[in-house]
């Protein structure tokens, strides 16, 4: 029987370390931070020093991409929207190897919300 996107997300989040925004805010001098969503919601406004790379691309770029080579045990704040993306783009991120991924629930429209810095 086929499960819907929001039962996949809660799986996902069952799986992996998700984090609040004060605690996002409080990791952003140390861990590099992962805007999932798709190249115009970031260019309509992202976090301060955020590496784009959309979802569905993610698996096939994250290697190449010269912010996270050899950065298998750093720390990784993933966002998106509101959460969901953030989600499942952390649950692939632990099964690549990249320990130190966690998402940040609320997303980009939290952080927004919460009146804290946005580029």
């Amino acid at each position: 029987m086929p499960i819907t996107a929001q039962e996949l997300v809660a799986a996902a989040k069952q799986q992996i370390t998700e984090i609040d925004v004060a605690a996002a805010q409080a990791r952003l001098s140390g861990s590099l931070l992962l805007d999932v969503r798709e190249p115009a919601e970031f260019a309509a406004g992202h976090l301060p020093g955020a590496v784009n790379i959309p979802r569905g691309v993610l698996e096939f770029q994250i290697g190449g991409h010269p912010a996270f080579q050899g950065k298998q045990d750093a720390g990784i704040v993933v966002y998106c929207q509101g959460g969901g993306r953030s989600a499942l783009a952390t649950q692939v991120l632990n099964q690549l190897g990249y320990s130190g991924a966690v998402s940040m629930a609320g997303g980009f429209k939290a952080w927004a919300e919460s009146g804290l810095k946005v580029e």
